[in-house]
């Protein structure tokens, strides 16, 4: 099964920055990483869970919600299994934990979540 590690969140002033990292592992279907869309999601507190940036399997394409265009930019690095999220220009809004999933098909997988607080 595939196993997904968040790592780089924290507590940073507004108007800050952070990149989040998601490590993969756990290939053992006979995909690998690039086979996989990626995504970021996060839920605030008292808030459902919502889709933040999403990066294909194949050749790239990206998307970002509406409230972090312009600040946001998710990248991948296949030969790391690896999937990021660079965040700038922090709005005490974006606190939450942020989650990164692993889309193939019906195939679907989460790490554990990173926590990122946005606060003065």
């Amino acid at each position: 099964q595939v196993q997904l590690v968040e790592s780089g969140g924290g507590l940073v002033q507004p108007g800050g920055s952070l990149r989040l990292s998601c490590a993969a592992s756990g290939f053992t279907s006979g995909f690998t990483f690039s086979s996989y869309d990626m995504r970021w999601y996060r839920r605030a507190p008292g808030k459902e869970r919502e889709l933040v940036a999403g990066i294909t399997s194949g050749i790239i394409g990206r998307m970002y919600a509406d409230s972090v265009k312009g600040r946001f930019a998710i990248s991948r690095a296949n030969a790391k299994n690896t999937v990021y999220l660079q965040m700038n220009s922090l709005k005490r809004e974006a606190t939450a934990v942020y989650y990164c999933n692993a889309l193939r098909f019906s195939e679907d997988y989460w790490g554990q979540g990173t926590q990122v607080t946005v606060s003065s």
